[in-house]
């Protein structure tokens, strides 16, 4: 019987992997579902909410932008963030009076509202702490089957007591942000997920060395991570525990593994959504809403000054 099973599958490869033909299938005509992209942090400066409509699948064009809506986030002492569209249709932004005051504050709560045509969207966020980056450190590493030859980088934090912190861990190498599937790096707590029990540590190590860019060569090997002279930001995020979520089922939704892995990948389907409508857009709203803090820390591979190649 194993053997059958085995034979089975190396037939299910095979076709796989020998007939590959580009299709271009008739997708049935859906509603259109309105985007909310609502990520809102305590960093200087102003603060962005895009509201855009969906388009068919195959259609190569930018997504339409929703104009004229009415967008605050109102918070529980009371203030009242206006949002108001400004130079770029669908971009939303509030703007701080002074500009050396920021959004938010660490455990208040947050209520966003948007009124467009006849709906109007909800949404009720907490925003939570982050830990401060105590360092970030680079290793030399010579050529594996796992690395290419150059320097990783690993940076070091402790999740701060008590359970059920979750965080976004953004990198930015040289300025820009590392946004592959593969790249995308949240902790709850300390490590992977609620079951893991390490609160009020060091982020496990998968976690502090995901920062490392995924880029390839066209022969698809990997690049170095960070060579002399790079440069290398790192954030840390505070996001919901249903943020969490969102970002681990995008990740598995956007990641495909392609070919024969495809029978088992999980089915394609809309990510979930934080947001509420009511009106023409019930039900057919998606798009995500988060209030976070953010701490952050830069180092640069200094040329003049590498570390040990053999420490």
């Amino acid at each position: 019987m194993k053997s059958l099973r085995f034979s089975i599958l190396i037939l299910l490869a095979g076709v796989f992997f020998s007939c590959e033909k580009e299709i271009t299938p008739d997708l049935e005509t859906a509603d259109p579902q309105i985007l909310v992209d609502a990520f809102i942090t305590d960093q200087p400066g102003e603060q962005v909410i895009r509201i855009a409509n969906s388009l068919p699948y195959f259609t190569a064009s930018t997504l339409p932008p929703v104009r004229n809506a009415s967008v605050e986030i109102k918070d529980d002492l009371g203030t009242v963030y206006i949002f108001t569209e400004k130079n770029e249709a669908g971009y939303y932004v509030w703007t701080p009076a002074d500009p050396d005051s920021t959004f938010g504050r660490v455990g208040g709560e947050y209520a966003l509202e948007i009124k467009t045509g006849n709906s109007t969207i909800t949404s009720t966020v907490y925003m939570g702490r982050v830990p401060e980056i105590d360092t970030i450190q680079f290793t030399y590493e010579e050529e594996s089957p796992f690395n290419a030859e150059g320097y990783v980088a690993e940076f070091f934090a402790v999740d701060p007591q008590g359970v059920g912190d979750t965080y976004w861990i953004k990198t930015f190498k040289n300025g820009a942000f590392l946004n592959l599937p593969g790249e995308i790096n949240v902790a709850y707590d300390a490590a992977f997920s609620a079951g893991s029990n390490v609160d009020g540590q060091n982020f496990i190590l998968p976690i502090r060395t995901s920062i490392n860019p995924l880029d390839e060569n066209e022969d698809g090997s990997l690049k170095p991570a960070y060579l002399p002279g790079d440069s290398i930001r790192v954030e840390i995020h505070s996001i919901s525990e249903d943020a969490f979520n969102f970002f681990l089922q995008a990740q598995e939704q956007i990641d495909r593994p392609g070919g024969f892995g495809e029978l088992f990948a999980v089915p394609l389907a809309n990510l979930p959504t934080n947001l509420i409508a009511t009106g023409q857009w019930e039900n057919r709203v998606v798009g995500f809403f988060n209030v976070a803090t953010v701490s952050q820390r830069s180092e640069w591979l200094d040329p003049d000054n590498l570390p040990p190649k053999n420490p």
